[in-house]
């Protein structure tokens, strides 16, 4: 079914997110009645679209619908710093994988540029949340947006996925296995 037949069915708010990125990519790669998916589009890893959206009032009210995915190593110490940046910056540890969810493309190239900031000490949250505010405003006001023009730093090429490290070894869960035989 072709993305444009799935999209009448979302509410307005979703259906112009994903227009934006339905123009720049051409057909997803997957659909569902939920969500269109591309893979390798552009700069990103993968996009998301979906007809769910989340009010978000940072840095204004506006909804977040359509996700943009990078590879990209956060440590651990720097999760609690992105996520008091910003709420729609989402950090998968396991996976490898940072993604920000917004109205388009360019507001996600903002957000994962000054992820990259924070995670790199180029900018402290406060800066970076000053930052996107300006930009924001600027692109309104038709001046230079940098930060949302693209990426400013390649995504990670090499394996991002942290899969932690193991406390449970063989004799530990055959130990626990047979208490849990005994319990019953």
């Amino acid at each position: 079914m072709a993305a444009t037949d799935i999209m009448q069915t979302w509410p307005e708010e979703s259906r112009e997110a994903a227009k934006l990125v339905l123009d720049a990519y051409g057909e997803p790669d997957e659909t569902s009645q939920s969500q269109l998916i591309w893979h390798k589009a552009g700069p990103w890893k993968r996009i998301v679209a979906s007809k769910a959206f989340f009010n978000h009032n940072f840095p204004a009210p506006h909804i977040d619908s359509v996700e943009s995915f990078i590879d990209y190593h956060v440590p651990p110490e720097k999760f609690s710093d992105l996520a008091a940046f910003d709420g729609s910056v989402i950090v998968e540890r396991t996976a490898g994988e940072v993604s920000a969810r917004c109205h388009d493309e360019q507001a996600n190239f903002l957000a994962l540029n000054l992820m990259h900031d924070i995670v790199t000490g180029a900018k402290s949250v406060e800066e970076a949340r000053a930052y996107y505010a300006k930009e924001f405003a600027d692109y309104r006001r038709k001046k230079p947006t940098p930060y949302m023009e693209k990426l400013r730093f390649t995504p990670d090429g090499r394996d991002t996925a942290d899969p932690d490290e193991r406390m449970l070894f063989d004799e530990d869960l055959k130990k626990a296995q047979q208490e849990g035989r005994k319990a019953h």
